[in-house]
């Protein structure tokens, strides 16, 4: 039996996210863009602009940039949400910009997760969660320290 170390586990997700960045750029697009899309098409085509940042772990500066871009090409509109927050909508040509953009690529994970029997993908979910849970806590304490 192989085992999986951390490092085999940073190796593995370095290569999965490489392969998004394949995608990305398959599509002509950058890797910031495809994220805010793909978060936008989850979400039903809006989302407060604090939540694509924390779904998608990229820098407030990096998506405050995409996004101007998207919005100048007529891919996106901005409204004020209550307070401080933005709300990113697709505009009827984001609509189908992302669905040219960003669908293929939720096509291919919907093929990979009907492959996957339920109780692997509730492994994997479960597991992918206790990883994050306890990286975030022992982060957590280490700067504490």
């Amino acid at each position: 039996m192989h085992y999986l170390s951390a490092k085999n586990y940073t190796h593995l997700a370095g290569e999965i996210n490489s392969l998004y960045h394949e995608a990305a750029a398959a599509a002509g697009i950058s890797d910031s863009v495809q994220n805010i899309l793909y978060v936008l098409c989850e979400k039903q085509g809006q989302c407060l602009q604090s939540e694509i940042s924390r779904l998608t772990g990229i820098s407030r500066q990096t998506i405050n940039s995409a996004i101007r871009r998207l919005e100048i090409d007529g891919i996106l509109c901005l409204t004020q949400g209550r307070g401080r927050n933005t709300i990113v909508c697709l505009t009827e040509k984001g609509k189908v910009f992302a669905e040219e953009k960003v669908r293929p690529l939720f096509e291919i994970e919907n093929k990979i997760w009907e492959e996957w029997t339920e109780d692997e993908r509730q492994q994997y979910l479960l597991l992918t969660q206790k990883y994050r849970d306890a990286l975030k806590k022992h982060l957590t304490e280490q700067l504490k320290e």
